[in-house]
């Protein structure tokens, strides 16, 4: 954790920020894997955390939005607890060591909620992206399903505080780099035709375990690139075929690194694999080049998504130009994705709160196929923590769909399409900061370019 004076002080923030009212914060419990006592790895919520940095099951708290007071909600461990789990720091231990001087039972929020209700007072709650926190909200407040509406002003403000990045917390997420480039770099060295995805994957994920770290998600580690998050893991390697890999280490602490690499199965890359390769370490060259606040980040992924449209004209399977090919959206169909996202307590930081809002700062997403999944859009500004991530994918069903209805068949020439249609996917991933002038990559630099591949290799 750091220091009670960092948790006091976001609490003293957020109250300021949103103004008055409470502020309810839902910790998480333990979620059984097939029965009560053996649960799934526990993951404390990310705001949870951030206000309270408290990694604890069964966890609620309360922000005085007008006192500044917080009220941390749990229950003491019983003997039995004791005797399977250890010894363990009392409740009042646990609400001291984050600056928090009031702390009640569970079964005292309820209370605390409906005084409040009484009151008048507004109380603000955040999105349930949980099924427990759903039936939490319902029992606490009363709510039927479909009645609960989350807190504009606390999403807005939780935001805007976790969106700008401390010192301590760039500090945290710097090792959560450097443990997952080092993944990245065990993976590039290990890859070899006749392994399975899985021993690939056995690799990298022992060097997070070797840091004392978690996985901030599931690993991919796929020779079907094209499959954007393939959880399949059973693939023999052969000769010939490529490697995506993406995986990244979380700090004890909870902060999360988040890279990507695509590695040849062979020692080189074949003339026919560096065609397609070359185009898209150009379009995430392009697009660092553009980091510095003010930066809208739509116009960075629109210029990642224009070096794209240019390597597949030069390939022949565009008839327009980059730029036409963008603003139509035909060069979706070489990159389906967004060009990155935020990250931090998250690989995905704060999306649970809501994309518009995270994202895009309120103003409504585009519905095009390609950039609807852009999940980062607003301006860049001094301390957001995000990924650049651009990729060219070649998914065989989605050719068949957009040929069999004719889409964009003036710009799109699949003739050419076709002889890709097995080429797979690649992707290559960097975590990056906004400083005040620019912007700096985050973590040891794992290889990018062919050559830097090979080398390794």
């Amino acid at each position: 954790m750091f220091s009670k004076e960092t948790y006091t002080e976001r609490r003293r923030r957020l109250a300021e920020k949103v103004g008055g009212g409470l502020i309810l914060l839902l910790g998480n419990d333990e979620s059984g894997r097939n029965f009560e006592d053996a649960p799934y790895p526990y993951r404390q919520d990310s705001t949870f955390l951030y206000y309270f940095g408290l990694p604890y099951a069964g966890l609620n708290a309360v922000i005085d939005a007008d006192s500044g007071e917080s009220i941390l909600f749990g229950d003491e461990l019983s003997i039995d607890h004791i005797v399977w789990m250890g010894t363990q720091p009392t409740l009042h231990e646990k609400a001291h060591n984050v600056g928090v001087e009031h702390v009640m039972t569970s079964d005292s929020l309820r209370g605390v909620l409906d005084a409040a209700r009484k009151a008048g007072r507004t109380i603000h709650t955040l999105p349930e992206y949980r099924s427990e926190h759903t039936l939490k909200l319902w029992r606490l407040l009363d709510l039927k399903p479909g009645d609960h509406k989350a807190s504009v002003d606390l999403i807005r403000a939780i935001v805007d505080q976790r969106n700008h990045k401390s010192d301590e917390e760039i500090e945290e997420i710097e090792r959560a780099c450097n443990v997952t480039a080092d993944m990245h770099i065990e993976a590039i060295r290990c890859v070899r035709p006749g392994m399975y995805e899985y021993e690939v994957m056995a690799a990298l994920e022992r060097v997070a375990a070797a840091n004392n770290c978690t996985l901030s998600f599931n690993t991919i580690c796929t020779i079907n690139g094209q499959t954007l998050h393939n959880p399949y893991h059973g693939n023999l390697i052969k000769p010939g075929d490529m490697v995506l890999v993406d995986a990244g280490a979380e700090t004890q602490m909870g902060y999360a690194g988040d890279m990507t690499s695509t590695i040849p199965a062979d020692r080189r890359f074949t003339p026919r694999q560096k065609a397609v390769y070359d185009v898209q370490v150009a379009a995430h060259q392009a697009a660092v080049e553009m980091l510095r606040p003010g930066v809208p980040f739509i116009d960075v992924h629109n210029r990642a998504a224009e070096v794209v449209a240019q390597g597949m004209r030069e390939l022949g399977m565009l008839s327009c130009s980059a730029q036409d090919a963008v603003e139509s959206g035909a060069y979706a169909l070489f990159f389906q994705t967004g060009l990155g996202h935020l990250m931090g307590l998250d690989d995905h930081d704060m999306e649970n709160l809501g994309e518009v809002w995270v994202g895009y700062d309120g103003k409504p997403k585009s519905t095009q196929f390609g950039r609807k999944s852009l999940r980062l859009a607003r301006p860049l500004e001094p301390g957001m923590v995000h990924t650049i991530e651009p990729g060219v994918y070649f998914i065989p069903e989605l050719i068949d769909l957009w040929k069999k209805e004719g889409r964009f068949a003036d710009q799109i020439v699949y003739s050419e399409v076709e002889k890709w249609r097995d080429w797979g996917g690649v992707r290559n991933e960097e975590d990056f900061i906004i400083t005040d002038t620019g912007a700096r990559r985050l973590g040891k630099k794992i290889p990018l370019t062919t050559d830097e591949v090979e080398a390794m290799r």
